[in-house]
Protein backbone atom coordinates (compact mmCIF):
# COMPACT_ATOMS: atom_id res chain seq x y z
CA UNK A 1 0.00 0.00 0.00
CA UNK A 2 1.56 3.78 -1.13
CA UNK A 3 2.99 4.91 2.00
CA UNK A 4 3.49 2.15 4.61
CA UNK A 5 6.62 2.02 7.27
CA UNK A 6 9.00 -1.13 6.53
CA UNK A 7 11.00 -1.41 9.57
CA UNK A 8 9.32 1.65 11.51
CA UNK A 9 11.23 3.55 8.68
CA UNK A 10 9.56 5.61 6.24
CA UNK A 11 9.85 4.16 2.52
CA UNK A 12 12.45 4.92 0.24
CA UNK A 13 11.82 7.89 -2.20
CA UNK A 14 13.29 8.12 -5.51
CA UNK A 15 12.89 11.47 -7.36
CA UNK A 16 12.06 10.66 -11.70
CA UNK A 17 13.87 13.09 -14.12
CA UNK A 18 11.38 15.55 -15.59
CA UNK A 19 11.23 15.40 -19.16
CA UNK A 20 12.69 18.00 -20.87
CA UNK A 21 9.83 20.83 -21.51
CA UNK A 22 8.75 21.35 -25.60
CA UNK A 23 9.85 24.78 -27.03
CA UNK A 24 7.05 27.58 -27.73
CA UNK A 25 7.11 28.93 -30.58
CA UNK A 26 4.55 32.02 -31.29
CA UNK A 27 2.68 32.05 -34.21
CA UNK A 28 1.49 35.48 -35.37
CA UNK A 29 -1.43 35.23 -37.30
CA UNK A 30 -2.31 37.22 -40.33
CA UNK A 31 -5.77 38.44 -40.39
CA UNK A 32 -7.85 38.79 -43.99
CA UNK A 33 -8.78 42.44 -44.10
CA UNK A 34 -10.83 45.42 -45.70
CA UNK A 35 -10.85 48.98 -46.78
CA UNK A 36 -10.95 50.86 -43.55
CA UNK A 37 -13.75 53.37 -43.73
CA UNK A 38 -14.39 54.61 -40.40
CA UNK A 39 -13.55 58.40 -39.16
CA UNK A 40 -14.97 60.06 -36.02
CA UNK A 41 -14.53 63.24 -36.20
CA UNK A 42 -14.40 66.09 -33.17
CA UNK A 43 -16.14 69.28 -33.71
CA UNK A 44 -15.05 72.95 -32.32
CA UNK A 45 -16.90 76.06 -32.80
CA UNK A 46 -20.46 76.78 -33.76
CA UNK A 47 -21.82 75.39 -36.72
CA UNK A 48 -19.20 72.04 -36.66
CA UNK A 49 -20.38 70.03 -39.01
CA UNK A 50 -18.29 66.35 -38.51
CA UNK A 51 -16.56 64.35 -36.48
CA UNK A 52 -12.53 64.62 -35.33
CA UNK A 53 -10.63 62.95 -38.41
CA UNK A 54 -8.50 59.73 -39.19
CA UNK A 55 -4.81 59.19 -37.64
CA UNK A 56 -2.56 58.83 -38.56
CA UNK A 57 -2.92 59.75 -42.71
CA UNK A 58 -2.10 57.78 -45.54
CA UNK A 59 1.12 58.78 -47.85
CA UNK A 60 0.27 61.33 -50.46
CA UNK A 61 -0.73 59.88 -53.85
CA UNK A 62 0.83 60.59 -57.47
CA UNK A 63 -0.67 63.08 -59.66
CA UNK A 64 -1.01 60.16 -62.40
CA UNK A 65 -2.01 56.86 -61.95
CA UNK A 66 0.69 54.92 -60.80
CA UNK A 67 2.77 52.30 -62.90
CA UNK A 68 1.95 48.95 -61.60
CA UNK A 69 5.28 47.20 -60.15
CA UNK A 70 6.02 43.34 -60.26
CA UNK A 71 4.16 41.06 -58.38
CA UNK A 72 7.63 39.77 -55.71
CA UNK A 73 7.51 35.91 -55.80
CA UNK A 74 9.06 35.11 -52.95
CA UNK A 75 11.10 36.76 -49.54
CA UNK A 76 13.58 34.80 -47.08
CA UNK A 77 11.12 35.32 -44.23
CA UNK A 78 7.49 37.03 -43.76
CA UNK A 79 7.06 40.20 -42.71
CA UNK A 80 3.80 41.42 -41.57
CA UNK A 81 2.00 45.03 -41.03
CA UNK A 82 -0.45 46.07 -38.55
CA UNK A 83 -3.66 47.75 -40.01
CA UNK A 84 -3.99 51.68 -38.82
CA UNK A 85 -6.78 53.67 -38.98
CA UNK A 86 -7.19 55.14 -42.38
CA UNK A 87 -5.00 52.84 -44.34
CA UNK A 88 -6.20 51.48 -47.46
CA UNK A 89 -4.56 47.96 -49.14
CA UNK A 90 -3.22 50.08 -51.97
CA UNK A 91 -1.32 52.53 -49.48
CA UNK A 92 0.28 49.91 -47.52
CA UNK A 93 1.40 48.46 -50.30
CA UNK A 94 3.01 51.61 -52.00
CA UNK A 95 4.51 52.40 -48.80
CA UNK A 96 6.39 49.22 -48.76
CA UNK A 97 7.54 48.56 -52.38
CA UNK A 98 5.02 46.11 -53.39
CA UNK A 99 2.07 46.46 -55.87
CA UNK A 100 -2.28 45.66 -54.56
CA UNK A 101 -1.79 42.30 -56.49
CA UNK A 102 0.61 41.19 -54.19
CA UNK A 103 -0.58 41.92 -50.93
CA UNK A 104 -3.94 40.85 -51.71
CA UNK A 105 -2.88 37.67 -53.18
CA UNK A 106 -0.72 36.74 -49.77
CA UNK A 107 -3.37 37.39 -47.20
CA UNK A 108 -6.53 36.01 -49.54
CA UNK A 109 -7.89 39.39 -50.48
CA UNK A 110 -10.84 40.31 -53.24
CA UNK A 111 -10.73 43.72 -55.09
CA UNK A 112 -13.85 44.45 -52.55
CA UNK A 113 -12.03 43.44 -49.65
CA UNK A 114 -12.23 45.57 -46.45
CA UNK A 115 -9.50 46.08 -43.62
CA UNK A 116 -10.07 47.22 -40.30
CA UNK A 117 -7.63 48.85 -37.61
CA UNK A 118 -5.57 46.24 -35.75
CA UNK A 119 -6.01 43.69 -38.34
CA UNK A 120 -2.19 42.03 -39.90
CA UNK A 121 -1.34 41.27 -42.79
CA UNK A 122 1.53 39.61 -44.68
CA UNK A 123 3.56 41.70 -46.58
CA UNK A 124 6.35 38.80 -47.49
CA UNK A 125 6.41 35.28 -47.86
CA UNK A 126 5.09 32.93 -50.05
CA UNK A 127 1.45 33.84 -51.08
CA UNK A 128 -1.83 31.45 -49.55
CA UNK A 129 -1.07 29.09 -51.90
CA UNK A 130 2.22 28.52 -52.89
CA UNK A 131 1.70 25.07 -54.59
CA UNK A 132 0.06 26.86 -57.61
CA UNK A 133 2.16 29.35 -60.01
CA UNK A 134 1.11 32.68 -60.37
CA UNK A 135 -0.54 33.33 -63.23
CA UNK A 136 1.30 35.72 -65.98
CA UNK A 137 -0.86 38.87 -66.70
CA UNK A 138 -1.11 39.63 -70.72
CA UNK A 139 0.41 42.36 -72.00
CA UNK A 140 -1.50 45.40 -71.56
CA UNK A 141 -0.87 47.61 -74.52
CA UNK A 142 0.23 51.30 -73.48
CA UNK A 143 -2.40 53.86 -72.05
CA UNK A 144 -3.44 56.44 -74.06
CA UNK A 145 -4.85 59.79 -72.57
CA UNK A 146 -6.02 63.20 -74.09
CA UNK A 147 -6.05 66.33 -72.17
CA UNK A 148 -9.16 68.27 -73.01
CA UNK A 149 -8.16 71.35 -74.87
CA UNK A 150 -10.48 74.32 -75.00
CA UNK A 151 -13.51 73.76 -78.05
CA UNK A 152 -12.90 69.82 -77.57
CA UNK A 153 -15.86 67.70 -77.64
CA UNK A 154 -15.87 63.90 -76.64
CA UNK A 155 -17.49 62.80 -80.04
CA UNK A 156 -14.21 64.68 -82.09
CA UNK A 157 -11.92 63.45 -79.27
CA UNK A 158 -13.04 59.84 -80.29
CA UNK A 159 -13.11 60.27 -84.05
CA UNK A 160 -9.59 61.69 -83.85
CA UNK A 161 -8.26 58.79 -82.21
CA UNK A 162 -10.16 56.09 -84.03
CA UNK A 163 -12.52 54.90 -81.63
CA UNK A 164 -15.90 55.36 -81.16
CA UNK A 165 -17.85 57.77 -78.10
CA UNK A 166 -19.74 55.00 -76.48
CA UNK A 167 -16.01 53.52 -76.57
CA UNK A 168 -14.61 57.05 -74.71
CA UNK A 169 -17.48 57.55 -72.74
CA UNK A 170 -17.35 53.81 -71.22
CA UNK A 171 -13.75 54.27 -70.36
CA UNK A 172 -13.83 57.64 -68.19
CA UNK A 173 -17.49 56.78 -66.70
CA UNK A 174 -19.37 59.40 -68.90
CA UNK A 175 -22.89 59.55 -70.48
CA UNK A 176 -24.05 61.85 -73.02
CA UNK A 177 -24.67 64.33 -71.17
CA UNK A 178 -21.60 64.65 -69.56
CA UNK A 179 -19.80 67.81 -69.91
CA UNK A 180 -15.73 67.83 -70.19
CA UNK A 181 -13.77 71.13 -69.26
CA UNK A 182 -10.00 72.20 -70.24
CA UNK A 183 -7.60 70.28 -68.09
CA UNK A 184 -9.64 66.95 -67.70
CA UNK A 185 -7.66 63.95 -68.70
CA UNK A 186 -9.81 61.13 -70.62
CA UNK A 187 -8.89 57.86 -71.15
CA UNK A 188 -8.72 56.44 -74.71
CA UNK A 189 -9.55 53.03 -75.02
CA UNK A 190 -8.18 50.60 -77.62
CA UNK A 191 -10.01 50.29 -80.98
CA UNK A 192 -10.46 46.48 -80.02
CA UNK A 193 -14.65 46.35 -79.33
CA UNK A 194 -13.83 43.41 -77.15
CA UNK A 195 -11.35 45.65 -74.70
CA UNK A 196 -14.07 48.19 -73.88
CA UNK A 197 -16.28 46.10 -71.32
CA UNK A 198 -12.48 45.59 -69.21
CA UNK A 199 -11.93 49.37 -69.79
CA UNK A 200 -15.14 50.12 -68.05
CA UNK A 201 -15.10 47.88 -65.04
CA UNK A 202 -11.57 49.39 -64.31
CA UNK A 203 -12.31 52.61 -64.18
CA UNK A 204 -11.74 53.09 -60.27
CA UNK A 205 -9.72 56.03 -58.97
CA UNK A 206 -6.02 54.92 -57.37
CA UNK A 207 -6.26 54.33 -53.60
CA UNK A 208 -10.34 54.12 -53.89
CA UNK A 209 -12.45 50.84 -53.98
CA UNK A 210 -15.64 50.39 -56.01
CA UNK A 211 -18.00 52.54 -53.50
CA UNK A 212 -15.46 55.55 -52.91
CA UNK A 213 -14.91 55.93 -56.62
CA UNK A 214 -18.70 56.22 -57.22
CA UNK A 215 -19.33 58.62 -54.49
CA UNK A 216 -16.25 60.87 -55.97
CA UNK A 217 -18.14 60.43 -59.20
CA UNK A 218 -20.93 62.00 -57.50
CA UNK A 219 -19.11 64.82 -55.97
CA UNK A 220 -17.70 65.61 -59.43
CA UNK A 221 -20.96 65.59 -61.51
CA UNK A 222 -22.97 67.82 -58.57
CA UNK A 223 -19.92 70.46 -58.88
CA UNK A 224 -19.88 70.39 -62.72
CA UNK A 225 -23.54 70.87 -62.79
CA UNK A 226 -23.48 73.87 -60.13
CA UNK A 227 -20.77 75.58 -61.68
CA UNK A 228 -18.04 74.86 -59.38
CA UNK A 229 -14.20 75.23 -60.79
CA UNK A 230 -11.79 72.16 -60.97
CA UNK A 231 -10.44 73.73 -57.41
CA UNK A 232 -13.38 73.47 -55.60
CA UNK A 233 -14.11 70.35 -56.68
CA UNK A 234 -11.19 69.19 -55.38
CA UNK A 235 -11.93 70.60 -51.90
CA UNK A 236 -15.13 68.82 -51.79
CA UNK A 237 -13.49 65.39 -52.59
CA UNK A 238 -10.77 65.72 -50.27
CA UNK A 239 -13.07 67.50 -47.28
CA UNK A 240 -15.38 63.80 -47.92
CA UNK A 241 -11.80 62.17 -47.98
CA UNK A 242 -10.85 63.06 -44.53
CA UNK A 243 -14.46 63.13 -42.73
CA UNK A 244 -15.73 59.76 -43.77
CA UNK A 245 -13.18 57.97 -45.94
CA UNK A 246 -15.92 59.03 -49.20
CA UNK A 247 -17.97 56.50 -47.47
CA UNK A 248 -21.56 57.47 -46.54
CA UNK A 249 -21.04 56.53 -42.92
CA UNK A 250 -24.52 56.06 -40.67
CA UNK A 251 -22.35 57.00 -37.65
CA UNK A 252 -19.79 59.59 -36.72
CA UNK A 253 -18.69 61.40 -33.33
CA UNK A 254 -21.84 62.76 -31.56
CA UNK A 255 -24.53 62.81 -33.94
CA UNK A 256 -22.29 63.08 -36.97
CA UNK A 257 -23.05 61.29 -40.56
CA UNK A 258 -22.97 60.91 -44.22
CA UNK A 259 -20.16 61.89 -46.89
CA UNK A 260 -18.92 64.88 -44.75
CA UNK A 261 -20.49 64.05 -41.64
CA UNK A 262 -22.50 66.88 -41.42
CA UNK A 263 -24.46 66.88 -38.03
CA UNK A 264 -28.64 67.16 -37.72
CA UNK A 265 -28.06 69.28 -34.70
CA UNK A 266 -26.37 72.14 -36.34
CA UNK A 267 -28.86 72.67 -38.64
CA UNK A 268 -27.64 70.60 -41.73
CA UNK A 269 -30.36 68.21 -42.26
CA UNK A 270 -32.22 65.12 -40.66
CA UNK A 271 -30.77 62.39 -40.45
CA UNK A 272 -32.29 61.06 -43.63
CA UNK A 273 -31.03 64.18 -45.82
CA UNK A 274 -27.59 63.85 -44.59
CA UNK A 275 -27.42 60.70 -45.56
CA UNK A 276 -28.55 61.33 -48.75
CA UNK A 277 -25.23 61.52 -50.54
CA UNK A 278 -25.96 63.92 -53.36
CA UNK A 279 -28.15 66.21 -50.87
CA UNK A 280 -25.38 65.97 -48.07
CA UNK A 281 -23.39 67.36 -51.32
CA UNK A 282 -24.82 70.08 -52.63
CA UNK A 283 -25.35 71.35 -49.00
CA UNK A 284 -21.44 71.18 -48.57
CA UNK A 285 -21.24 73.54 -51.97
CA UNK A 286 -23.58 75.84 -50.95
CA UNK A 287 -24.35 78.98 -52.84
CA UNK A 288 -27.75 80.10 -54.22
CA UNK A 289 -29.07 76.56 -54.60
CA UNK A 290 -28.18 75.14 -51.52
CA UNK A 291 -30.86 72.65 -50.13
CA UNK A 292 -30.49 74.28 -46.95
CA UNK A 293 -30.94 78.00 -47.76
CA UNK A 294 -29.04 80.24 -45.45
CA UNK A 295 -29.12 77.86 -42.67
CA UNK A 296 -25.73 76.58 -43.56
CA UNK A 297 -22.89 77.95 -45.24
CA UNK A 298 -21.18 75.97 -47.78
CA UNK A 299 -18.12 76.53 -49.88
CA UNK A 300 -19.67 78.59 -52.18
CA UNK A 301 -20.64 80.98 -49.45
CA UNK A 302 -17.38 81.55 -48.22
CA UNK A 303 -15.81 85.04 -49.74
CA UNK A 304 -13.16 84.62 -51.13
CA UNK A 305 -12.86 80.58 -51.10
CA UNK A 306 -11.17 80.88 -54.49
CA UNK A 307 -7.90 82.39 -53.41
CA UNK A 308 -7.97 80.41 -50.04
CA UNK A 309 -4.86 77.68 -49.40
CA UNK A 310 -7.13 74.56 -49.69
CA UNK A 311 -7.33 73.46 -46.66
CA UNK A 312 -8.42 76.72 -45.07
CA UNK A 313 -11.20 76.37 -47.45
CA UNK A 314 -12.24 72.96 -46.39
CA UNK A 315 -12.23 74.17 -42.95
CA UNK A 316 -13.94 77.63 -43.48
CA UNK A 317 -17.00 74.64 -44.47
CA UNK A 318 -16.96 72.29 -41.54
CA UNK A 319 -15.09 73.92 -38.64
CA UNK A 320 -12.77 70.96 -37.33
CA UNK A 321 -10.96 70.52 -34.67
CA UNK A 322 -8.18 68.94 -36.75
CA UNK A 323 -8.14 71.48 -39.54
CA UNK A 324 -4.22 70.91 -40.38
CA UNK A 325 -5.21 66.99 -41.92
CA UNK A 326 -7.15 68.56 -45.04
CA UNK A 327 -4.20 69.55 -46.90
CA UNK A 328 -2.65 65.88 -47.29
CA UNK A 329 -6.16 65.27 -49.97
CA UNK A 330 -4.99 68.38 -52.43
CA UNK A 331 -2.59 65.82 -54.28
CA UNK A 332 -4.82 62.80 -54.23
CA UNK A 333 -7.89 64.72 -54.84
CA UNK A 334 -6.21 66.63 -57.99
CA UNK A 335 -5.62 62.49 -59.36
CA UNK A 336 -9.09 61.33 -58.44
CA UNK A 337 -10.49 64.23 -60.37
CA UNK A 338 -8.47 63.65 -63.64
CA UNK A 339 -9.41 60.06 -63.70
CA UNK A 340 -13.06 60.08 -62.40
CA UNK A 341 -13.60 63.74 -63.71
Amino acid sequence: MAGSLTNGNPPTMRRLPLPALPTTRRIVAAWPAAVAGTIALSLAGEGAAHAAPPTPPLSSLPTAPLKVLPVLTSLTSAVTYTVQPGDTVWGIARANGLDVASVQAANGLGPDSVIRPGQVLVLGGAPAAPSAPTPVPAPVPAAVTHEVQPGDTISAIASANGVSLDAVLSANGLTRASIIYPGDVLQIPSGAPAAAPAAAAAVTAPGLDAEQSDNARLIIRIGRELGVSDHGIRIALGTAMQESWLRNLDWGDRDSLGLFQQRPSMGWGTPEQIRDPDRATRVFYGGPSDPNGFTTRGLLDIPGWEQMPYADAAQAVQISAYPDRYAQWEQPATTWLAVLG
